[in-house]
């Protein structure tokens, strides 16, 4: 559920592959920099986009992986301690339930929430970074973990919203999260990779090395800033400073020849003057460069700046502005790339060729993976597996995790 949109996207396992059945994409202005701010309106895109989602499905929808984003989300560090509850010191999942449980247990203000508590790595009696200490032997186990937290007011509007629409909330998942689900592979979340989803009314990103999170962020600015910035600039409507924007945009004004115009009566028969895609270019990149320079800044501060191999994946709306690869390979120093599902999927996948979708089949796919098998951002619980073509399915899909 985005600045501009609600997405949803509907799978099942067939065959041991995920098989789409299902997608809609509804415009929503309930939302501003992932806040909502107009439940009436945010349940009537929802439902729509329910009701087309069910349609083309052919099943009715009850429940949801829900997205959560938005400038209100923050991400710290968090650690936890406790005695190993055994005789014999060894170490099971309920007491990785237990020390999960301390290291959520920090002082967080009234007015927020925890949405995940992320293990980073435990300490068995002092040895430090063991993965999955399950089964060893030990007298004090330690962990420490990424903590991501968000306002309590915004998660208990988006759940109403989510209700009122006719739907249960399986699970929320911070959104970056569930979008590095589809673009990004096992192998570049283990050499070092930045995820950037630059959305309209926010832009996020994610960092992973060693298959695990580094830092997150969530930036209130996003791609609308863009049609903004242009529509003042040309003195025109919203409308037709989004149309420039898609259309004609250009992350680098030096790639456009001054001598090119844009026919604004082409777009809006109200408007009866022509504009200089280079002017366009250029309001364009001066705003890229302020999101840019935010996450090269992050970077910098998680000592990553520049030290990801794998580059940076860009996606989101605002990724398909011409020449913003090339520019943010140059901002970032970084390789870049736009970012494509590395999962084979089934179905209605020309739908994911539009990154607009993206998060809504990142949640589909993390949803398959909750009820599927343990994760350690579950803190080693058990979860009964299943099996057939879920199995299958899962075999595919793990190779993908961190």
């Amino acid at each position: 559920m985005g600045t501009t949109k609600v997405a949803v996207c509907v799978g099942v396992v067939q065959e041991g592959l995920v098989h789409i059945i299902g997608s809609a994409l509804v415009p929503n202005s309930g939302l501003r920099k992932g806040i909502i701010v107009d439940i009436e309106e945010t349940v009537s895109a929802l439902s729509a986009a329910l009701e087309e989602a069910e349609r083309l499905a052919g099943v009715p929808l009850t429940s949801a992986t829900v997205s959560v984003g938005g400038a209100h989300t923050t991400i710290s560090t968090s650690k936890g301690v406790i005695a190993v509850s055994r005789a014999d010191g060894e170490i099971q999942a309920s007491d990785m339930e237990r020390v999960l449980d301390a290291a959520r247990a920090v002082a967080i203000p009234a007015n927020r929430e925890v949405l995940h508590v992320i293990p980073r790595f435990y300490s068995v009696d002092g040895q430090e970074g063991i993965k999955d200490p399950t089964g060893m032997k030990g007298i004090r186990l330690e962990v420490e973990t990424l903590l991501i937290t968000c306002s309590s007011a915004a998660i208990k509007n988006l759940s109403r919203s989510v209700f009122q629409a006719g739907l249960e909330v399986n699970e929320m998942v911070f959104s970056p999260l569930a979008t590095s689900h589809l673009l990004l592979t096992k192998k570049q979340k283990e050499i070092g990779v930045v995820l950037v989803d630059i959305g309209a009314g926010t832009t996020s990103m994610i960092v992973f090395e060693e298959g695990d999170i580094v830092t997150a962020e969530v930036f209130p600015v996003g791609s609308m800033h863009i049609t903004n910035d242009i529509a003042i600039g040309l003195r025109t409507s919203l409308e037709t400073a989004e149309v420039v924007k898609t259309k004609y945009g250009q992350a680098l004004s030096a790639k456009v020849r001054e001598t090119e115009q844009i026919d604004l009566n082409k777009i809006d028969e109200r408007e009866k003057h022509k504009a200089q895609r280079q002017f366009v270019a250029e309001i364009i990149e001066a705003r890229l460069n302020e999101i840019l320079g935010m996450v090269k800044d992050a970077l910098k501060a998680a000592g990553r700046d520049g030290m990801l191999p794998a580059g940076a994946i860009l996606t989101g709306g605002g990724s398909q502005i011409e020449g913003l690869a090339e520019m943010a390979k140059a901002a970032l120093m970084l390789p870049v790339q736009i970012g494509t599902p590395t999962i084979q999927l089934s179905g209605m996948v020309d739908k994911l060729d539009d990154p607009q979708y993206t998060t809504a089949a990142g949640l589909m796919l993390w949803a398959m993976e909750s009820t599927t098998v343990p994760t350690r951002r579950q803190g080693g619980l058990s979860i009964p597996k299943l099996g057939g073509v879920v199995d299958r399915a899962w075999d595919f899909l793990k190779q993908f995790r961190p």
